[in-house]
C-alpha cells in the first residue's frame, strides 16, 4: 500500500500521496471484521469515484476521524523522533551566522531540507491533534 519506499510524501497544503496514506489509514483502522470483508472483496472497488474526487488536504486531515489522527500522530512522533535533532536546534543553527558560516555548502543545505522537514511535520502534528 505504501510503495516502495514505505513512505508518504506531505506537502504544506496537502498530501501528495493521497491514495496510498488514505488506504492505509482505512486499512489500518478498520476492525477485524471490515479487515475481512475488504480482502475478500479484493479492496474498494466501488469507492474509486469516490476517492478520485477526494483530496487529502490540509483541511481534510483535520476532519479525520479520531482512530486515523491518532494514528497519524504517533507516526509523526516516531518520525521526529528517528531525527538526530529537533525544529528548535535547527532553527538557532539557522539563526546562528557564524555557527552556520562553519558549516559546508552541503551540510547548510541538509540543514534547510531537514528544517523544511520538521515543519511540515509539525503543521501534521497541529493538524491531526
Amino acid at each position: 500500500m505504501v510503495g516502495e519506499e514505505g513512505a508518504f510524501v506531505l506537502g504544506w497544503d496537502e498530501v501528495l500521496t493521497e491514495e496510498e496514506l488514505s488506504t492505509t489509514l482505512k486499512v489500518l483502522c478498520m476492525s477485524e471484521e471490515e479487515f475481512k470483508e475488504y480482502k475478500e472483496q479484493d479492496g474498494w472497488e466501488d469507492d474509486s469515484e469516490e476517492e478520485e474526487n477526494s483530496t487529502l488536504s490540509n483541511e481534510a486531515l483535520s476532519r479525520l476521524k479520531t482512530p486515523c489522527k491518532k494514528l497519524l500522530y504517533d507516526s509523526v512522533l516516531l518520525t521526529l523522533e528517528s531525527y538526530g535533532t529537533d525544529l528548535k536546534a535547527e532553527q538557532v543553527l539557522l539563526n546562528d551566522k557564524a555557527a552556520y558560516e562553519k558549516l559546508s555548502r552541503r551540510e547548510q543545505q541538509a540543514l534547510h531540507v531537514r528544517y523544511g522537514q520538521k515543519r511540515i511535520l509539525h503543521q501534521l502534528l497541529e493538524l491531526v491533534q
